[in-house]
């Protein structure tokens, strides 16, 4: 059952390896007069990474890292923690503990390739339309990527939130966490998430670079974007009072396919 998966994981660019060193590269034997060992490199001597190891939980939960995903319901989930839970503005939802921690409502030590390759294996397509065309002197421009209607339905996702309290599992929507500052209101529930795959620059996955995992101010290096309105302003959402568990409270990230009210349908 595991060996498409391992397939999938085996083809993806994420996990592309360079060559083995030339220190550790074997070489046929000659009839030759004997010579010295050849040296193993020191231990602190980069090599090639290891590919992710994926699990199987059960007949439908598959884990990779800290990322567990149901290829049946195409559920993603990871752990994060509250940053911010006062009147802070807010850029994005969620960034690395190594990211852009004073503009993020959550963070996390979880990778941004384990969450891309749960999206890839679940099969989200990516959908660019959030990523400003690079010029090219390699500034932004104000022109976006045209992208097929069905990619963008099919790239749109809501993101829950799971935690304890007084013993108790409590749930949330990520947008009833985020209020306007404007008008004092959450974040629309019918405003998905878009996954947009963030990107490969250099050999490095930029997610990972950045620590960008979810922006609500539209990032180009993030997994994911905001679709709602005013996602084109970093001074405009906060954390919505009262609402947010105090700042270090754990919570689990969950990432489903967007389903549109019954009257959109």
């Amino acid at each position: 059952m595991m060996r498409p998966l391992l397939l999938m994981l085996a083809a993806s660019p994420l996990l592309c390896a360079d060559p083995a060193p030339a220190e550790l590269r074997t070489e046929p034997a000659q009839p030759v007069t004997p010579v010295e060992p050849r040296t193993l490199p020191a231990p602190d001597q980069p090599v090639a990474p290891a590919e992710p190891a994926v699990k199987e939980l059960d007949a439908d939960r598959l884990q990779i890292g800290e990322v567990i995903f149901n290829r049946k319901t195409r559920e993603i989930r990871f752990p994060a923690a509250v940053n911010m839970a006062g009147g802070e503005l807010l850029e994005f939802a969620l960034v690395h503990t190594n990211g852009k921690v004073h503009e993020s409502l959550l963070v996390t030590d979880v990778s941004a390739t384990h969450v891309n390759l749960a999206f890839k294996l679940l099969r989200y397509p990516a959908s660019s339309e959030f990523y400003a065309i690079v010029e090219k002197d390699g500034t932004m421009s104000n022109a976006f990527p045209k992208v097929a209607d069905d990619v963008k339905v099919a790239a749109r996702i809501k993101i829950g939130l799971e935690w304890q309290e007084a013993g108790k599992t409590r749930t949330a929507s990520l947008n009833d966490w985020i209020s306007h500052g404007s008008t004092g209101e959450q974040m629309p529930a019918a405003d998905p998430w878009v996954y947009g795959g963030s990107g490969i620059h250099e050999g490095k996955f930029v997610a990972d670079v950045t620590g960008d995992y979810i922006a609500i101010f539209l990032s180009s290096a993030a997994l994911i974007n905001f679709s709602g309105k005013d996602n084109n302003s970093d001074e405009v959402w906060l954390p919505f009072p009262k609402r947010v568990p105090p700042e270090g409270t754990k919570v689990t990230v969950t990432i489903t396919p967007h389903q549109k009210p019954a009257a959109e349908k």
